[in-house]
């Protein structure tokens, strides 16, 4: 019986989450609700979408204490970091510079070993 009387009541609190709200004094955004002025509002809009751009950007940038961009302070050390990576890409690139990916060609089917 209690088994019965709980499957019920969960029945009826998942059904209650289907059911409109009643409420009249909900407002569609944050933005909405605030009373502050027009401009003010455009002004904060405009700063909540630069504001993560900038940052993300300045990561780039981080000293990690020494003061100089990605955290070198001597020039010939940057210069052989960004000189090797060069180089392995001019590797990569030789060997597979020419492999494209084909997105009309995609495999569904199985491996076909005549050769034909």
């Amino acid at each position: 019986m209690m088994k019965t009387i709980f499957a019920l009541l969960a029945l009826f609190a998942s059904a209650s989450a289907f059911v409109p709200s009643q409420t009249g004094s909900v407002v569609k955004t944050a933005l909405s609700a605030s009373t502050q002025p027009e401009a003010l509002k455009t002004l904060s809009t405009i700063a909540a979408g630069a504001v993560p751009a900038i940052f993300t950007s300045s990561a780039a940038l981080a000293t990690e204490g020494t003061n100089e961009w990605f955290g070198v302070d001597d020039i010939r050390v940057l210069a052989v970091l960004f000189i090797g990576h060069y180089f392995i890409l001019s590797l990569w690139l030789g060997q597979y510079g020419n492999a494209t990916e084909d997105d009309d060609a995609d495999f569904f089917g199985e491996i076909d070993y005549t050769g034909r």
